[in-house]
C-alpha cells in the first residue's frame, strides 16, 4: 500500500448548498464509516472511510484553502478506482464537473 493524495476543486468557500450536499456523497463512497467521533473512532468530525486506523487501509478528508483534500494509505489501483467514483458522484449531485486542478482536469 502506498500513501495517497488528491485534491478535488470543491472550495472551502463555496455556497452553503454545495456544503450541505456533501455528506450525502461522502455516503455513496465504497468504504464509508463515519464521522469520526476521537479516540479509537479517528479524529472527532472528519470524514473516514475503510478504516479509522491510519497504519490500514484508510481514506479520510479535509477542507483546505486549495479544495476538498483526501488523503490515505490503499494499493494505486483500488485509489484510482475510488477516486473516478468521488469524481463522478460529486459532479452529478453538485451540477458542475468536479476534478483535480492539479492534473488539469478542471479549472477553479
Amino acid at each position: 500500500m502506498q500513501e495517497q493524495g488528491m485534491n478535488l476543486n470543491i472550495r472551502y468557500d463555496a455556497p452553503r448548498e454545495i456544503w450541505d450536499k456533501i455528506p450525502f456523497i461522502y455516503t455513496q463512497l465504497n468504504g464509508w464509516l463515519g464521522f469520526g467521533e476521537g479516540g479509537d473512532l479517528g479524529e472527532e468530525g472528519i470524514p473516514y472511510w475503510f478504516s479509522y486506523n491510519e497504519k490500514e487501509k484508510h481514506i479520510s478528508a479535509s477542507v483546505e484553502p486549495g479544495g476538498l483534500q483526501f488523503t490515505g494509505l490503499m494499493d494505486d489501483t483500488d485509489w484510482q478506482i475510488w477516486v473516478k467514483e468521488i469524481k463522478h458522484i460529486a459532479t452529478r449531485e453538485l451540477g458542475y464537473k468536479v476534478g483535480e486542478i492539479e492534473l488539469g482536469e478542471v479549472d477553479f
